[in-house]
């Protein structure tokens, strides 16, 4: 395995923005259960580390889901009582999977040392390798709780004599109700595990893992254990796990707010966070790739018996839709195809805000994640300008000139690369405050692609969170080329409300949306209305009612969609430009046209799928309006 020398982490996080701010990522699982010896695999593949290098390879291929910590677990089978049986690693450099599996690489070349030819023999590699297990799990870590160092990777594991009561556990998701859970068991948590909604997640099932050994000790019934605890958890999660004594499982929520993927064959179980991941590690098609239901499990016995239990009631299906507009991979059909159309659906609001004038306007994208709703968008505009021409060449009847003719076809959209990624800015940065003048030179403007004070520029992003960058940078950086308008359109909704379900966006004073709201509320003298709802929220606690309801919903309903828009564009307009600046965003009904099966849209309505999404947003309000920069949970 080949792996790339560490890049500076500053760097890296500094000069990742997109045009407005980066989206914090989610968390990505993978999990493979091998069905076969190793000896298969090193006969039918030619190698005996097959399935560590699908790990390696279905952990790369979800690698921009997290950013800042890797880990894998390994169990073997059939172990000898004595010796080691669990085996994890975990870590939080600059490049994580690189730094495990180079970890992992480094025992077996110390083993080719002495053995040179050790790989030829299946059952030695799996006596001396420690990650040479059936079941291995694989996370990659975007930190939303917690700090950002490897004691906080996943999986986390709970170690005991017994074989049946180990159990490593990883996963992607967040909940939101940590706090009862350690109630509800009758633990006490630590200054680590309160930082943790996994090590609360593992506490809980451990606890009637213990219970369920206790039992049946013979024949333990993970799904059993799965029904009792599952229930408990508020939040969206897909997560994975494996017991000491062999046993697999991977479980979703009942709204399927995370999505889960697994893979089935003769050879080997997987499943991930993402369907295209499986896909192109394993060469498969997209109908073999099935989606776990929201509520189910998968559970592999140790004797690699499969079955798929429900294990809590499927509630409606709230399948984040973040997913589909900005963190999955657009390889995958589906989400390309939404992507588009996601596009698409935008070009009759952009027709109509450059009144219909292609010939002079210009079309881009930043960052290079928007490029596929770009092409979209593009092509709503394209199919208005066809029905043009046919429209004109027809009113011509036979009075056809051959050079109006050809003025007329060769009409199109333009179409340009504005901005270059610089990958050269990514060897170092400075202090914080050289940020804004940084960012702004991590693209390169394309210069001679616009006419002064005649072209109007359209520029494509994924989604408007907080606006900073793309006040401070980049119209800055747009505006060099002097056009004569600058139109920013947003393939998603305004985004007004926190999530609380496994994206890092907590902080309701962070969305420019509902900043925007707030000076609404005080250009119109209405503003008191903040105070009269931090009053609400403090009854609803002492009522015990916070879940109930979403109070910030009235902070916006005040204004409509448009006016709200105006004052992002206002917002975000560097002071002292001259050129206007315009908003356009993606409306709720087109995003759900767009993404049918993806209709978790709490970010843009504040319409939560489990009542801790209430008390979080609530939460967050109440932390505004008391100037705390922490999370809502």
């Amino acid at each position: 395995m080949c792996f790339q020398l560490k890049q500076f982490g500053v760097a890296l996080r500094l000069l990742t923005k997109s045009m407005s701010d980066a989206i914090k990522h989610e968390c990505g699982l993978a999990f493979i259960r091998l069905r076969k010896s190793f000896a298969h695999y090193q006969q039918k593949y030619g190698t005996v580390m097959w399935g560590l290098n699908k790990m390696y390879l279905l952990m790369e291929k979800q690698h921009n889901r997290g950013q800042d910590g890797a880990g894998v677990a390994a169990v073997k089978l059939n172990v000898e009582p004595g010796y080691p049986f669990l085996s994890r690693i975990r870590s939080s450099a600059n490049q994580p999977i690189a730094d495990v599996f180079r970890q992992i690489g480094e025992e077996y070349k110390e083993l080719q040392k002495f053995n040179p030819d050790i790989s030829n023999h299946a059952g030695l590699m799996k006596g001396h390798m420690s990650f040479m297990g059936e079941i291995l799990i694989g996370h990659l870590r975007y930190g939303t709780q917690g700090k950002n160092n490897a004691e906080f990777c996943h999986p986390f594991i709970k170690r005991h004599t017994i074989p049946a009561r180990n159990l490593a556990l990883a996963g992607n998701f967040n909940l939101v109700n940590t706090e009862e859970l350690f109630e509800q068991i009758g633990i006490n948590p630590g200054e680590f595990q309160r930082q943790s909604d996994l090590a609360a997640m593992l506490e809980v099932i451990y606890h009637y893992l213990v219970k369920e050994d206790e039992v049946s000790p013979q024949t333990m019934d993970v799904a059993n254990v799965l029904r009792q605890a599952v229930p408990l958890f508020d939040g969206g999660f897909h997560v994975g796990g494996v017991t000491g004594s062999g046993v697999g499982f991977v479980f979703r929520d009942a709204h399927g707010i995370r999505p889960s993927y697994y893979y089935i064959d003769d050879d080997v179980v997987v499943a991930a966070s993402e369907r295209a991941a499986i896909r192109t590690t394993f060469n498969v098609g997209e109908n073999e790739v099935k989606e776990l239901m929201p509520g189910h499990a998968l559970i592999v016995s140790n004797d690699g018996e499969i079955s798929i239990e429900q294990i809590v009631d499927s509630k409606e299906r709230k399948a984040c839709s973040f997913e589909r507009i900005y963190f999955s991979r657009g390889s995958d059909e589906k989400i390309y195809k939404e992507r588009s159309r996601l596009g698409y659906n935008l070009s009759k609001q952009v027709l109509d805000a450059i009144n219909y004038d292609l010939k002079n306007t210009i079309f881009s994208f930043i960052p290079n994640t928007a490029e596929v709703a770009f092409y979209g968008l593009v092509k709503g505009c394209d199919d208005y300008l066809k029905q043009i021409k046919i429209d004109r060449i027809l009113s011509w009847g036979n009075d056809i000139d051959p050079e109006k003719l050809k003025e007329m076809v060769s009409r199109q959209v333009r179409i340009e690369k504005i901005a270059i990624k610089d990958v050269k800015m990514r060897t170092f940065i400075t202090e914080d405050v050289s940020r804004s003048e940084m960012v702004q030179h991590v693209y390169d403007i394309t210069y001679g692609t616009v006419r002064k004070n005649e072209d109007t520029l359209v520029v494509i992003d994924d989604s408007i969170v907080r606006g900073t960058t793309l006040k401070e940078s980049i119209i800055r950086m747009l505006a060099r080329l002097n056009p004569k308008r600058i139109i920013v359109v947003s393939s998603s909704p305004q985004i007004r409300y926190p999530d609380c379900y496994g994206i890092d966006m907590s902080k309701l004073g962070d969305f420019i949306a509902f900043n925007a709201a707030v000076e609404l509320l005080k250009e119109r003298g209405q503003d008191g209305l903040l105070q009269e709802l931090y009053n609400e929220c403090v009854e609803l606690i002492k009522n015990d009612q916070l879940h109930t309801v979403n109070v910030v919903k009235k902070v916006y309903k005040l204004f409509t969609n448009e006016e709200i828009t105006q004052k992002i564009a206002q917002l975000i307009t560097p002071a002292n430009l001259t050129i206007p600046v315009d908003v356009i965003y993606q409306t709720i009904e087109s995003l759900h046209e767009a993404c049918p099966s993806n209709l978790g849209d709490w970010y843009f309505t504040g319409n939560y799928p489990t009542e801790g999404g209430n008390r979080v947003v609530n939460k967050a309000f109440m932390n505004y309006m008391e100037g705390k920069n922490t999370r809502g949970y």
